[in-house]
């Protein structure tokens, strides 16, 4: 593994590690602050277990959040003194609007935590939901970021140096929009998927059933309609990538030749030295229906950019498929959830498909990030600066990849730890409480 490798290696696992946290991050304060309007609205002491027990959890995922996020922040200045030289000025704005949010996200959990019964009630719900607002401005703040990295704007590039800068115009560019937007019901679906499966497990074992037929209607609530909605913010951020970065939209799909009518593969493996997709399922036309809106509209293919500019073909592929293929899927189980709502009754089946669901969006985020990641690659900036134009000279970066990977690690056991506690201790009352 040489020093490029492991810089991008070191990079792909703090943000694969740091995305699963920020997203539980964004959501579980909404789950938790809905639980804590039910109780404040019904005074149902169920409800209100719910929330001191969610209330912990997000606790505990805003502290490993918090580090996770902040060694991130450092590795971009220590791997990428390249990237950071030129692009600190132009994007450093949501970064710092960012850290607002951040601080403003640490109070509110801080007076939510401590405020029980030193504040009113109504304001003191009101602490707990704005955790909620602020993680998820915070998180757009960051997409915004990043989205820059893939559609750059607010400054011109003369002689290797970015001048005329517009810091507004960068946070606002033409891909901030639709990320954020695919970004944010991500993190809401594969939260709530997730706490709705661990609680279907627990109906299905028959553990403090009304708690737990509480907890999963309204985790399967958030995350049902974020994965209805999902298919539609997918298909515009398809469109805008065919706009923008068409060699990304080209390796999504494996299109290798610029045509018309192009087909839409269901799964397959890229042959890229003999340039077809094996073992694929084509529909024909549906990849420029998608991206321009019109059956038979052109899509431009690899073969309009140098081999060198490839983004690697198999791996966006890939990831693309399992994304795609997890999104439609809980879409589809997104209908079923309220169909069954409103017949006031969930089938074990029903339930069971939900228990092994519980990884799916996570699993779907993290491909998301290979695809819009990898995709862009060879660019950190794309069509302006090359990764390897960006990493650090400084030499043994296989050794802080190895140090990393056994931190976070050892900080994903621990966490793993602390939250099957609070969810055992949970369910001990609840069977106390109704013993």
């Amino acid at each position: 593994m040489d020093n490029l490798e492991a810089a991008r290696a070191t990079m792909a696992f703090s943000l694969g590690f740091h995305i699963i946290f920020a997203a539980i991050g964004m959501t579980m304060p909404f789950l938790m602050s809905t639980a804590h309007y039910l109780h404040l609205r019904t005074g149902d002491p169920v409800y209100l277990a719910l929330t001191k027990t969610w209330m912990k959890g997000v606790a505990i995922l805003f502290a490993v959040g918090a580090v996770s996020g902040t060694v991130l922040s450092f590795e971009l200045g220590l791997l990428w003194p390249g990237f950071m030289e030129h692009a600190g000025a132009i994007i450093g704005m949501p970064f710092s609007w960012e850290g607002t949010a951040f601080f403003i996200e640490a109070i509110a959990i801080g007076l939510f935590l401590y405020g029980w019964k030193r504040m009113n009630r109504w304001a003191h719900w009101a602490t707990g939901l704005m955790v909620g607002i602020s993680g998820f401005i915070s998180g757009i703040f960051v997409v915004a970021a990043n989205a820059w990295m893939n559609s750059p704007a607010g400054f011109d590039w003369v002689n290797g140096e970015a001048v005329n800068i517009d810091p507004v115009a960068a946070m606002f560019n033409r891909a901030w929009l639709h990320q954020s937007l695919h970004m944010q019901l991500a993190a809401v679906q594969a939260v709530g998927f997730a706490v709705g499966g661990i609680h279907a497990s627990l109906l299905l074992r028959g553990r403090a059933p009304d708690l737990n037929r509480k907890a999963f209607t309204i985790a399967m609530a958030f995350g049902a309609t974020a994965a209805i909605l999902q298919p539609f913010a997918g298909h515009l951020a398809a469109h805008q990538v065919a706009h923008f970065q068409p060699a990304k939209l080209a390796a999504m799909e494996a299109h290798f030749e610029t045509s018309r009518r192009v087909p839409l593969y269901i799964g397959g493996i890229p042959d890229v030295e003999a340039q077809r997709v094996d073992y694929g399922i084509p529909v024909p036309g549906l990849l420029s229906l998608l991206a321009h809106n019109d059956i038979d509209a052109e899509v431009i293919g690899l073969d309009q950019f140098p081999r060198e500019d490839w983004p690697p073909v198999v791996i966006v592929h890939i990831a693309f498929q399992v994304m795609v293929g997890i999104g439609m899927l809980m879409a589809g189980l997104g209908l079923l959830y309220f169909w069954y709502r409103r017949r006031q009754r969930y089938p074990r089946w029903f339930l069971r498909t939900l228990v092994g669901c519980i990884p799916l969006g996570v699993i779907a985020i993290e491909a998301g990030w290979v695809v819009t990641e990898v995709g862009r690659q060879p660019w950190i900036i794309y069509e302006v600066m090359r990764t390897a134009d960006a990493v650090t000279p400084v030499p043994g970066m296989v050794w802080h990849f190895a140090l990393f990977l056994v931190m976070y690690l050892t900080l994903a056991a621990a966490t793993v730890w602390l939250l099957r506690r609070q969810m055992q201790t949970l369910q001990s009352s609840a069977a106390e409480h109704h013993g």
